[in-house]
């Protein structure tokens, strides 16, 4: 059995376990308070993430030929 298909078993298995017990309760209460607090963090999503790596990059490459220009035009003066 493939890891991924195991773990969506024993998930499943642990939740119908809980399903009618007080644990039940305290998991949705648990999750409701997490979804609250992570909603008032400032996270990025992989996407924003992965586009401003990707700004970053293109930025410093830029920099890089300035830098490069730069040191061209120095060495041409002096």
């Amino acid at each position: 059995m493939e890891k991924a298909a195991f773990l969506d078993d024993l998930q499943q298995r642990l939740a119908s376990l809980i399903e009618g017990t007080p644990a039940a309760d305290l998991q949705r209460n648990l999750k409701a308070l997490l979804s609250q607090q992570f909603s008032q963090l400032e996270l990025a999503s992989r996407e924003e993430f992965d586009t401003q790596v990707r700004v970053l990059a293109r930025t410093r490459e830029k920099l890089q030929e300035l830098e490069r220009r730069l040191a061209e035009l120095e060495s041409q003066r002096g």
